[in-house]
């Protein structure tokens, strides 16, 4: 059964949620880190895993999918001058299929959608499904933060 409560670690970072019994955060939790950006989901074994939503200084942010504390999976991040890219990530990285939407609301031209390899655009192609499954994801992450 997890234990529920909120640490204050050396360098200013501040964690608030559920812990496993080896002292590690594992579960839902908030966690403030010392350069100002949040996460807000789920840990595993101390790492951000699972859903969950990375807010940056400044006022970027990732609502996705997570695995050993990086964008893994299904997402959308957004830059704080509202470009936005959804899709796949891995490793941290912006790494197959998805969209990138410019502030304007327009894709590019050609239309910025199809394959992408670690940030950039590579190859033309249509994938309505993954850009649907990265909504769904970002969505999944909101709905179970903490805050």
């Amino acid at each position: 059964m997890p234990t529920h409560g909120s640490y204050k670690y050396s360098d200013g970072s501040e964690y608030t949620g559920e812990w496993n019994d080896d002292g590690k955060r594992h579960g839902l939790g908030y966690m403030t880190f010392s350069d100002g950006s949040s996460y807000d989901g789920r840990f595993e074994n101390g790492l951000c895993n699972g859903y969950g939503v990375m807010m940056f200084l400044d006022k970027s942010r990732y609502q996705g999918e997570f695995t050993s504390g990086k964008f893994h999976g299904l997402g959308i991040f957004q830059r704080s001058d509202g470009m936005m890219f959804e899709g796949e990530f891995q490793d941290g990285k912006i790494n197959g299929l998805g969209v990138v939407t410019y502030a304007d609301g327009t894709h590019g031209l050609p239309r910025n959608e199809g394959v992408f390899k670690e940030h950039r655009f590579v190859r033309q192609d249509t994938c309505p499904l993954v850009i649907q499954k990265a909504t769904q994801a970002a969505q999944s992450a909101f709905a179970q933060k903490l805050t």
